[in-house]
């Protein structure tokens, strides 16, 4: 009985397949878990961020549609693509840094490729620098087609910020500056940027729904970074949440949420039909309540995709009260 319960014992443990726990992937030959499918390439793209490169496109084309009949549509769609490539880009490189630290070892949300093991680090890194690349191409174009030759440098910096979220050696996302980076590089960049190559000119509405596309993008990351916070204090990501604690995470997250309809407000005065926005507290109403009242951290990956179907839904609105 014995010998048979030990032969067992060793027949069910050889079975079992090694679950790698922490370490850097970059250092420990691939996990063969089966191929990687087209599904797992768009899952590292992390679809549910990308409203939040469509957001700011959509209003800052609104705030020059504003001003006047023409419509540079190619320069619009242009922008648009300059936006999602980066955004991609991002989340690829995102992949590949925080993988190789071995920072995403114990994540909550959907596994990513770098840390999971089933594809090489290099791989990953790659893919984000043809996103990068794309995107820088589609850039040079818009500044060859409008001219502006200042904005190269502009461009080059949303590349380099977009490295340094979580590359190199000293990243500013594991120092709490995250949220000022995308408020800055997702909200005001991208957003005024869009206007000005349309218009060469900067108008108040555009400035105002710049600010709200920085702020929506600011309390996804927060979500996201709530999610991650026990993981994140353990691997010595300082993240803007591992600073300032859950409490008063849930409170700006909140703040984050409701400003940019106190912008639409403001703007209803001016253009009427900016009252429509409000529909999209439809889905930041039940984002907000899930982060308050959340339970287990996966929660708030829902969290995070209201929140931004929110701004693509603010934005939407946006553009509508500012053409029409």
């Amino acid at each position: 009985m014995a010998a048979s319960s030990q032969r067992k014992k060793k027949s069910t443990s050889a079975k079992r397949t090694p679950v790698r726990t922490s370490g850097n992937p970059a250092k420990r030959p691939v996990v063969e878990a089966g191929p990687v499918t087209a599904s797992d390439w768009i899952g590292a793209a992390r679809l549910r961020t990308l409203p939040l490169a469509v957001a700011p496109v959509v209003i800052g084309t609104g705030a020059a549609r504003s001003t006047g009949p023409e419509f540079h549509w190619v320069i619009a769609l242009a922008c648009l693509a300059v936006a999602v490539l980066l955004q991609i880009g991002v989340n690829f490189t995102n992949d590949y840094s925080d993988g190789i630290r071995g920072t995403d070892a114990h994540r909550v949300g959907p596994a990513r490729l770098t840390a999971s093991g089933r594809v090489k680090p290099r791989t990953v890194l790659i893919i984000g620098l043809i996103f990068f690349a794309l995107a820088a191409a589609v850039g040079v174009a818009i500044v060859v087609r409008t001219g502006q030759w200042w904005m190269l440098a502009v461009g080059a910096a949303c590349i380099v910020a977009a490295w340094f979220y979580t590359g190199g050696k000293r990243p500013y996302g594991y120092f709490g500056l995250g949220e000022v980076f995308v408020f800055v590089f997702f909200g005001l960049v991208a957003t005024l940027g869009t206007t000005w190559v349309q218009i060469f000119d900067l108008p108040q509405q555009a400035w105002l729904g710049a600010i709200a596309a920085g702020l929506f993008a600011c309390a996804v990351l927060l979500a996201n970074n709530l999610r991650d916070i026990d993981q994140d204090r353990e691997v010595g990501k300082r993240t803007l949440t591992v600073l300032i604690g859950r409490r008063a995470t849930q409170v700006l997250f909140t703040l984050f949420v409701l400003a940019p309809f106190g912008i639409a407000i403001f703007l209803a005065l001016l253009f009427p039909i900016a009252w429509i926005s409000l529909l999209a507290l439809l889905a930041g109403l039940p984002a907000i309540l899930i982060v308050w009242t959340y339970r287990q951290p996966r929660e708030l990956v829902v969290a995070l995709a209201l929140t931004s179907l929110t701004a693509l839904l603010y934005a939407g609105a946006l553009f509508w009260a500012f053409v029409g």
